[in-house]
């Protein structure tokens, strides 16, 4: 089992920073596995990350998004949490990415896709500081949106 650390960044500062074991990387396309991160219990409403839950995140290094797969501590399926970001960058045992504030959260039968933080994003002031990657990142939540609501995510985790 070979253990990397995952550092999520958001606006230039580390956010969070987490081991997770090393399932697939293709070159492309990285795969971890790691217990909630969170300190505590986090409660959106829609959805609780708690202790015991498993996230089998997906990352591409040329894709603006990951997905994360979360699983409660029986095995069971709460639904996939996808945050916006820029590629991921993987060096030296260490993942990279840059958190872009938007996310989309689909439950796990599929009847709930619900996009978050748009909020957040339009107060971040990327679209002025970064224009190109502010369109990057509204292209990317409506393409996850569309693949959410169309396929599922299966059929997005063979992209």
């Amino acid at each position: 089992m070979l253990m990397i650390e995952v550092r999520l960044v958001k606006a230039g500062a580390t956010k969070i920073v987490y081991p997770a074991e090393l399932i697939e990387d293709d070159g492309r396309h990285v795969v971890v596995r790691a217990p909630w991160a969170g300190e505590g219990v986090r409660d959106f409403g829609f959805v609780r990350f708690e202790a015991g839950d498993v996230f089998t995140e997906h990352y591409w290094r040329d894709r603006w998004f990951s997905v994360k797969e979360v699983r409660a501590g029986d095995g069971s399926l709460k639904g996939w949490y996808c945050d916006i970001a820029r590629p991921a960058v993987l060096e030296g045992g260490e993942l990279v990415v840059e958190d872009l504030d938007l996310d989309l959260w689909v439950s796990a039968d599929g009847s709930s896709v619900l996009r978050l933080d748009e909020d957040e994003f339009a107060e971040s002031g990327l679209a002025e500081r970064d224009p190109q990657a502010a369109d990057r990142a509204v292209k990317a939540l409506d393409e996850l949106e569309l693949l959410a609501r169309q396929s599922g995510f299966d059929a997005l985790l063979a992209l």
